[in-house]
């Protein structure tokens, strides 16, 4: 291609009934799993096995309630706040997706969003909370917000060459602008493919969108990698937060970061706060934003308004 190599291979995922299983939504989503194992694997055609879920049985029939739960508004839309530690201007969230299944109740997230990175569903995961921030950032109780909303992006997210598109089309469709909205990716998935992610990363930048590095610290990425990229932002992973009453070692971590982002100039957010004395630390570290149970668990979106209207009536944390 344009005088370079380029080495191809294919991936086939096998489910026959009705050993694997007996209904076509079933079969397909084996199959899906047998493909997705024999890429890993990089070994051709696979056959379904059940060793290749990677959880219980009962999820082998998600793919097909999954694709349920959006044609038919079970998934509802979440957000945790974050808060500013030293009274920058502007309120912040992360956005999540719950399931609330018809017969499970609401699903938390780790029974889901695994299966659905495993099977590519979760590129439909992202999309949809992309679409219900953008239409919440649209509607009169928060349009006067000064709101910006971080949202999640997967491995399989970032190497889809039409994402920019996709998400600039529900940017028109709401008439919400990409710099309300913060894009959070984890070291992992920039390295899976550092071209291809450093390239949609410029993209998403020069549309307007902030792009911050999440689970900072856990990843693989290279100093080199980190200030090359179009970066806002780096989340240090609730790991080294919460172990900051225990030990030393994981305070020096977190007052490390917080100076290495500030010298590239980028803000700083600890994410796992689950006390006031991680809190007030994080402050005098100078960290940029913080978020964690203490200050808030996530929240369907009316609870979230009015958590924020309580707290523009409050005295700060």
């Amino acid at each position: 291609f344009e005088d370079q190599s380029v080495d191809l291979s294919a991936g086939i995922g096998i489910a026959c009934w009705p050993d694997d299983a007996d209904d076509a939504d079933t079969l397909l989503s084996r199959s899906e799993i047998a493909m997705y194992a024999a890429k890993r694997q990089l070994s051709g055609a696979l056959r379904y096995d059940p060793g290749f879920d990677l959880a219980s049985a009962q999820t082998l029939s998600l793919l097909s309630e999954l694709r349920r739960a959006v044609e038919h508004n079970e998934l509802r839309l979440y957000l945790q706040p974050k808060v500013a530690l030293h009274g920058q201007p502007g309120l912040a969230a992360e956005a999540l997706v719950r399931w609330q299944h018809p017969q499970r109740g609401l699903v938390p997230p780790v029974n889901f969003i695994p299966f659905a990175e495993q099977t590519g569903f979760v590129r439909q995961l992202t999309l949809w909370v992309f679409e219900e921030v953008a239409r919440l950032l649209a509607s009169p109780q928060a349009r006067h917000l000064p709101l910006r909303v971080s949202v999640n992006l997967s491995t399989r997210d970032l190497l889809d060459p039409e994402l920019s598109t996709r998400l600039a089309g529900i940017l028109a469709r709401h008439g919400v602008q990409a710099s309300a909205f913060c894009l959070e990716i984890t070291e992992s998935a920039i390295m899976d493919d550092p071209q291809r992610a450093e390239a949609m990363l410029n993209r998403l930048s020069e549309q307007g969108f902030k792009l911050s590095i999440d689970d900072f610290g856990t990843g693989y990425s290279s100093l080199a990698y980190l200030k090359r990229l179009p970066v806002d932002e780096l989340k240090i992973d609730k790991s080294f937060v919460m172990g900051m009453e225990a030990g030393e070692d994981d305070a020096m971590i977190v007052r490390s970061t917080i100076d290495l982002a500030h010298n590239l100039g980028l803000t700083v957010v600890a994410e796992g706060v689950e006390t006031a004395a991680i809190l007030a630390r994080l402050r005098t570290l100078a960290c940029d934003e913080a978020q964690g149970y203490h200050i808030a668990r996530p929240l369907p979106v009316d609870d979230f308004l009015a958590w924020q209207a309580r707290q523009g009536e409050a005295s700060p944390l």
